[in-house]
């Protein structure tokens, strides 16, 4: 058992999120052209057909189906960084010389087994804490993880085919949701890795259609906040919400909505938070 508080998510409502955003990227891929499958994602090494493989791969390794061999050693590629990184090259290698109608017919099989299987699975299982990518968890706060990481690979085909997701598009259950995901770390991101000082409190006000006002008060350590209790931030950063989760991500800023960042208040303990946004592995 987690010896740290544990998340307990509305069963329905992650899987409300999930689905949707299987069911939008299905739409997306139907009919692309096989030049399309091959355009150049945001994430180094990987086009529009790896990232699907990518998501094929993490949603069999959650219904017990083991990873493809790889031909050749993809730990020693530049872009593979850990074990996570090497489980999804084998799925991306193997996948890569398939036609782009296979592989989503693939992507469309694995998701109506893992829907079943998620649809069927008890309360007790649902909070059941196990292993995850955030450390030991519920499956539920597994399945929000599974949202946000297949909402962004969304925003990246997006990018990849200039296809970018319409205002009434980005709001919804998916993108909510990853943006609690996002939320959620942003605790460790101002006070490990952009270290603001004791004292601070830092206002996120994200604008255009995926709007949210996050609170991070640093109080011996680092905490996400309802409010500051009454007190002002010391520093703000205002910027558009979907550009906001490209920067969490790790990813180039988004070309279809507005690049510019206000930063208010404490302007350095501000830009050393934008400059470590970047959580993921």
């Amino acid at each position: 058992m987690a010896d740290r508080p544990v998340t307990k998510l509305d069963k329905s409502e992650v899987l409300a999120g999930l689905f949707g955003v299987w069911d939008d990227i299905d739409a997306l891929l139907d009919g692309l052209e096989e030049a399309d499958w091959q355009a150049p994602s945001p994430l180094p090494g990987w086009d529009v057909k790896a990232l699907v493989a990518h998501m094929i791969g993490t949603e069999s390794f959650l219904a017990g189906i083991d990873a493809p061999q790889p031909d050749i050693d993809v730990s020693a590629l530049e872009h593979v960084r850990n074990d996570i990184g090497v489980m999804n090259e084998c799925w991306v290698r193997q996948l890569s010389s398939e036609a782009g109608a296979d592989v989503l017919a693939r992507f469309r099989d694995i998701t109506g087994d893992r829907r079943k299987a998620l649809t069927n699975m008890s309360a007790e299982e649902w909070d059941a804490v196990r292993p995850t990518p955030v450390g030991p968890e519920t499956y539920g706060r597994f399945m929000r993880v599974r949202v946000f990481d297949c909402w962004m690979h969304e925003q990246d085909i997006r990018e990849a085919l200039a296809r970018p997701s319409s205002d009434d598009a980005l709001r919804g259950p998916a993108s909510e949701l990853s943006l609690d995901e996002i939320a959620s770390t942003m605790g460790y991101v101002v006070g490990k890795r952009a270290k603001a000082p004791d004292g601070s409190r830092i206002l996120f006000e994200l604008t255009g259609p995926v709007a949210r006002e996050i609170r991070v008060n640093v109080d011996g350590r680092a905490q996400l906040v309802d409010d500051f209790g009454g007190g002002e931030p010391t520093a703000t950063i205002r910027l558009d919400g979907l550009q906001f989760t490209r920067l969490s991500g790790g990813r180039p800023m988004s070309p279809a909505r507005a690049q510019d960042i206000e930063l208010g208040g404490d302007q350095d303990v501000a830009a050393q938070v934008v400059e470590n946004l970047n959580f993921v592995i």
